[in-house]
């Protein structure tokens, strides 16, 4: 019983890991074939390229109203300055910006369209847009955000 209970256990906890889209591909490796072959080696494991994102656990668990900025003004001409709204449309700041560490989550209501969910990072003067839309649970931010703002992006469906 104890050696179902012990593969159980394994077998559940094999597919943890990082998300497909955070691994990082070796340039000029080519897939390998499911089946093996006299001429496949061990795996070996090599460390992240520097300046790759690291998943770190976060010691901020909740976001709080951004002391520093950014303010919704900013975060509305960021999302416009990636072209992602039309530039006539009217948009107000339904929530946030919420910060926890340097990352930042706000809801816009955009008339005429649904509420646009908007991540972004970096200093209050000087945000960048890491995603913005509907749905923002992105790997980047299920995997290195701090728990707040996964909470507020992952967790909580439409932000609010």
């Amino acid at each position: 019983m104890v050696g179902v209970v012990a593969l159980l256990a394994a077998l559940l906890t094999s597919g943890c890991g990082t998300p497909p889209e955070l691994r990082d591909a070796q340039p000029g490796q080519s897939a390998r074939s499911a089946s093996p072959t006299p001429t496949d080696t061990a795996p070996t494991t090599t460390a992240p390229p520097t300046g790759a994102p690291t998943p770190t656990a976060s010691s901020t668990p909740v976001a709080v109203r951004c002391p520093a900025g950014p303010s919704g003004q900013q975060v509305t001409a960021l999302v416009r300055g990636e072209d992602l709204l039309p530039t006539d449309a009217q948009v107000r700041v339904l929530t946030g910006p919420l910060c926890a560490d340097d990352w930042h989550y706000t809801l816009l209501a955009v008339t005429g369209h649904e509420p646009l969910q908007v991540v972004s990072r970096g200093s209050g003067t000087a945000p960048r847009l890491v995603t913005a839309g509907t749905d923002v649970c992105t790997a980047e931010v299920r995997v290195i955000s701090p728990t707040g703002i996964q909470t507020l992006a992952c967790d909580a469906g439409s932000g609010t």
